[in-house]
């Protein structure tokens, strides 16, 4: 039975309420975009792909009944703007409900300026694209999986199997379905390939412990529990081969944002001589910010930290710094990025991406440098796509 964490039909969303797992799973009912931001704020719904699919296809969902946004092209067009931008503006760490806003903002304008645009022709240009980047989704964490499973194999253990460390939640249940890194991981166990999983419990939501736990274990994955501190412990005596998370933003330079933690494992790989890696969609990278330092780093709020359940657990009036993610430095990433057109070098990805979106017909490429130097071909060369 395949994990669902997002129920689409045309006019109709549901969602796999995460705060309930994994004593509970229960499918809230998304009726329209207030409904889809207060599930993004509230992370009854989270991972970066998951935010912008069901910020998106709320707003489709709102448009389905013909009524919303107003009686015209033009009123159905501001509506739409307005929307979107409430949505990317709710978790401003993630590229992706950003990048899908760009998207949709830009072909809604297009719409409503042609000749004989109507307020209907207006709000099913939305729920196409909505409901098209939902498949893409999909199939672009299928060729994450197969990719980067392919990169680790070649750089890693070329003759045997891998055992891995991930941090936080990049399956199903962050994206359309499969996973960024989780689906690394996933990719490597049908093939054969995984010995091993050790995930963390991501502190203070405990993403790794509710969500990646739970989708291991659903799944039949050889996996193990950590605590966050127990990290460079395991990378010094559990035999683990490389270090794959995923990304809410990767800039021009290759800096990443990530789960709060990821930073401090990215330093302990290297200093264990472990091969570190990003998993991410394309869509998680934003050439238009050349560093790190760029990225606005969300804060959530003291409760998080100081209560589990409602319970107090924190001394009274202790100061609280609640930062949900921060950044690992591109000369910390060793292994690669993998996204679905490749896996680049992070000095590679800016130009690797432009390159692979002016040639849409060339299928997926491998990074000649980092760790994916093991799989030596030709500059150029292609590798066949593995769905």
């Amino acid at each position: 039975m395949v994990l669902e964490a997002l129920r689409y039909r045309r006019g109709s969303l549901q969602i796999l309420d995460q705060l309930q797992l994994p004593q509970r799973s229960c499918y809230q009912a998304i009726r329209g975009v207030r409904d889809g931001q207060a599930a993004i704020r509230d992370m009854r719904v989270r991972g970066a792909p998951a935010i912008a699919l069901v910020g998106c296809l709320s707003l489709a969902v709102e448009l389905h009944g013909g009524t919303a946004g107003g009686q015209d092209a033009a009123t159905v067009a501001t509506f739409v703007g307005k929307a979107l931008q409430d949505l990317a503006s709710t978790r401003p760490t993630a590229r992706n409900m950003a990048q899908a806003a760009e998207k949709l903002g830009a072909a809604v304008t297009h719409e409503a300026q042609c000749p004989g645009a109507t307020a209907n022709s207006v709000r099913e240009i939305v729920i196409q694209l909505a409901e098209e980047m939902l498949e893409k989704d999909l199939q672009d964490n299928r060729r994450i999986g197969e990719l980067g499973a392919t990169c680790m194999m070649r750089g890693v253990a070329p003759q045997g199997q891998v055992t891995v460390l991930t941090h936080c939640n990049t399956g199903a249940l962050a994206t359309a379905g499969y996973g960024t890194a989780l689906g690394v991981i996933r990719a490597l166990h049908a093939r054969g390939c995984l010995e091993h999983v050790y995930c963390t419990e991501t502190r203070p939501y405990n993403q790794g412990a509710r969500l990646t736990a739970y989708e291991l274990v659903y799944e039949g994955i050889p996996a193990t529990l950590i605590a966050d501190s127990a990290a460079a412990l395991a990378l010094k005596e559990k035999g683990i081969s490389a270090i794959v998370v995923g990304a809410d933003r990767v800039v021009a330079n290759g800096d990443t944002a990530n789960k709060v933690g990821t930073y401090q494992l990215a330093i302990a790989a290297m200093h264990h001589g472990v091969p570190f890696y990003v998993a991410a969609p394309s869509t998680s990278c934003d050439l238009s910010l050349a560093t790190g330092d760029q990225i606005i780093i969300e804060e959530r709020p003291s409760q998080e930290l100081t209560d589990i359940n409602g319970i107090r657990i924190a001394a009274p009036d202790i100061g609280v710094w609640n930062p949900a993610f921060d950044v690992t430095p591109h000369d910390l990433i060793t292994g690669g990025i993998i996204t679905e057109l490749g896996v680049f070098a992070p000095a590679e990805l800016q130009e690797g991406l432009k390159q692979a979106s002016i040639r849409p017909c060339h299928r997926p490429q491998e990074s000649p440098s980092g760790a994916a130097a093991a799989a030596e071909k030709e500059p150029g060369s292609r590798h066949p796509q593995e769905d």
